[in-house]
């Protein structure tokens, strides 16, 4: 049967707009120069997906404390209790990178505390509790961490606990801008990231801890940031990842193995010069 004129018109132009929206260029599109980063692999992308800047995106690296956004997204996931208090124990303690915390065992805060800490100060007994009272425990909620980001296309990571102290937490720069992607959609992820300080009471009879962010560019008030997470270990470098509004366009940004505990930042201020000055 002949598709009458009126309906093929209709399908042309629903052709077009389709196309126009899988094709629509940020303004920083094209964008001349180097910024002459001092990460090993960097990335940062449009609204809409576009590249806007790469360099060695598809290796394979350590990712660290950047896992922490997944163990969020689990933890939510899951729709457990965000009220409900989980106690730090012996377990949580880090016998891999051998990190201290101020979340002595016995410390007691609400899943949703957990999650703040985990996310804005990279707080790795947090992260470890979190996944420890998770149903079936650390091996299920490590393999959910795994079945998540299969789910979200990032066939080249893999999760092997749920604070990134393992070197087996791995993923590549493509991989992550989904991952920021993804944790956009969850407000108690984008508020944790951006919260500059805050303060928790873990004991009752005992003052109060504070916490602060662990990205210092959300004191720059230059950057519009709607998300972030730092991460470090030795063999994953200094790392970065975020969200930020830059004149008007939300890109996303990532930055892995970087040598310096500055370098993440001094690495997106150069990105952002850059990009503002070639468009």
């Amino acid at each position: 049967m002949k598709t009458p004129l009126w309906l093929t018109c209709i399908l042309a132009l629903a052709a077009l707009s389709d196309s126009a929206v899988l094709f629509a260029a940020s303004r920083f599109s094209g964008l001349e120069g180097n910024p002459n980063l001092r990460s090993a692999s960097a990335l940062v992308v449009g609204a809409d997906g576009d590249l806007i800047y790469g360099k060695d995106i598809d290796t394979v690296r350590p990712i660290a404390s950047i896992s922490k956004l997944m163990t969020a997204m689990v933890v939510l996931d899951s729709g457990l209790d965000l009220d409900e208090k989980i106690r730090v124990s012996k377990a949580d303690r880090d016998t891999v990178q051998m990190t201290g915390s101020r979340l002595e065992y016995g410390a007691s805060l609400s899943r949703r505390e957990m999650i703040l800490l985990a996310i804005m100060s990279s707080e790795n007994r947090a992260a470890a509790a979190l996944g420890r009272n998770f149903p079936g425990g650390l091996t299920a909620f490590v393999h959910e961490m795994n079945a998540k980001a299969a789910s979200l296309g990032m066939r080249h990571s893999r999760f092997a606990d749920p604070a990134g102290l393992k070197v087996e937490n791995q993923s590549t720069a493509r991989d992550l801008s989904r991952m920021v992607s993804a944790a956009l959609d969850y407000p108690l992820i984008r508020q944790a990231s951006t919260t500059q300080r805050l303060e928790v009471r873990p004991w009752q009879n005992r003052g109060p801890l504070n916490y602060a962010n662990t990205n210092r560019l959300l004191k720059n008030e230059n950057w519009d940031i709607a998300l972030s997470k730092t991460g470090y270990i030795n063999e994953a470098g200094r790392c970065l990842v975020m969200q930020a509004t830059i004149e008007g366009e939300p890109v996303s940004i990532v930055l892995l193995n970087s040598f310096g505990k500055l370098t993440p930042f001094g690495d997106s201020n150069r990105l952002r010069k850059w990009m503002l000055a070639g468009r």
